[in-house]
């Protein structure tokens, strides 16, 4: 087993299909893929990629650290008692254990995550 992990930013395996949770809804009809790569420390650390579809969702760690790197896309984050932020292909983030904002996805967005769970 390799150390060296290539992050795959257009897979040619079927990805997990998904929709917001329904209590995190805001507006619009969003829909999102992931396409898993690679999962360490037991499950705690897991990278791939995700694209979602327009739509406004309420965005919440909790616990979770996540650095984002968009490839393609258009996004606004708004933090909770913070300013608004956006993000387009070449930018990259991290949104920090314990942030809460509002994510919107302006134009069909796909990045490459890494998140960190407790």
């Amino acid at each position: 087993m390799s150390l060296l992990v290539t992050i795959d930013t257009n897979p040619d395996f079927a990805p997990k299909n998904a929709l917001p949770a329904p209590e995190r809804l805001i507006s619009g009809n969003p829909s999102f893929k992931t396409w898993a790569q690679d999962a360490s420390k037991g499950e705690k650390v897991l990278t791939g990629v995700w694209e979602a579809t327009p739509g406004e969702t309420h965005s919440i760690k909790g616990t979770t650290f996540e650095f984002c790197h968009i490839l393609s896309g258009l996004i606004e984050i708004e933090e909770k008692g913070g300013e608004t932020r956006r993000y387009r292909a070449g930018d990259s983030f991290v949104m920090k254990p314990g942030f809460v904002g509002v994510w919107r996805t302006i134009e069909t967005v796909r990045k490459i995550y890494v998140c960190h769970y407790d």
